[in-house]
Parts: structure tokens; sequence; C-alpha cells
């Protein structure tokens, strides 16, 4: 009999640093945001540098580039600044989809922190609710068993013991 080989180790992750610091403390919504939020604005910037350079007639000045970056990231596009060069539509596009996903995400996180305020308000209400009730039915259930205790029987009845009165 031959031993199988032990499987190749899975190849190291592309941007380690990059790894290290998404991963080092837990995923959370607010967190998720942040880094989506981070990375929008980083886009954001950078599609406003690289506009000017590739459409300076377009946008001769880093004021107008940023303008129009921001306004077509938050999906506003007035129209009032346009790219005319294939690189500078390229980069319009890019701008474009980054921007849909940063709304879809923020849009989400702020849905899902609503979802989880109610489940945690309710699920919270119901079972302070049900504990509550159920310390009351034993506090009464005692003072049952010990008035009976007192009445004349000196045994009490334990529930999954049969009753005497059946046959």
């Amino acid at each position: 009999m031959t031993t199988p080989e032990p499987s190749a180790a899975a190849p190291p992750p592309a941007h380690p640093r990059a790894a290290k610091v998404l991963l080092r403390k837990p995923m959370t919504v607010p967190r998720a945001a942040r880094i989506i939020a981070s990375v929008t604005v980083a886009v954001t910037v950078l599609a406003a540098v690289l506009i000017h350079f590739t459409d300076r007639q377009t946008f001769p000045n880093i004021g107008d580039s940023l303008w129009w970056a921001v306004q077509t990231v938050t999906t506003v596009g007035y129209g009032d600044l346009v790219p005319a060069s294939v690189a500078g539509r390229l980069v319009a596009a890019l701008v474009m989809l980054v921007g849909i996903g940063f709304l879809t995400v923020i849009t989400a996180a702020i849905t899902s922190t609503f979802i989880e305020t109610a489940r945690k308000r309710i699920e919270g209400n119901t079972s302070d609710g049900i504990s509550t009730r159920l310390d009351e039915i034993s506090a009464r259930l005692e003072k049952i068993e010990a008035g009976l205790a007192t009445a004349g029987g000196t045994t009490t009845m334990h529930p999954h013991e049969p009753s005497g009165d059946q046959p």
C-alpha cells in the first residue's frame, strides 16, 4: 500500500499585509462599512487625479476633477463636467461602479443594524417576560407545596411521579 502524499499547502495570499489588517479583528457591520467607505474615498481621490491627467482639456485643475469624481461616486452626476477621452470614460465607469457598490453596502449595513437592533429588542422583551413569569409561577408553586405539607401530608409530589388517584 502507498501512503497518500500530503496535499500542497495553500498558496500565500496575494497581499499578506492587507489580509492581516482585514483579518486581525472580527468583521462587523460598522467595520465593513468603514473599510468600504475608506476604499471609496481612496478611489474617488485617485480617479480625480487620473481624470485630470487623462482629460486635461475638460478637467484643467484638480478642483474640477475632484468635483466630478465626488458627484460621480455619489451617483448624482450633474453633467456639468463629462470626460471626453476614452481613458477618461474608463475611469468614469470605474468610479460609477465603486459608487453604486458603496451606496449598496452602506444601505445594507444600515438596514442590517436596524434589523439586528429590533431583533434584540424583541427577543429581549420576550425572554425577559417569560423568565419573569416562570419565576412567579415557581414562587407560587413553592407556596402551594409548603401549604400542602403543613396541611396534612409531609410528602410532596414530584411532577414525574404518578398520583395515588390513578388505578
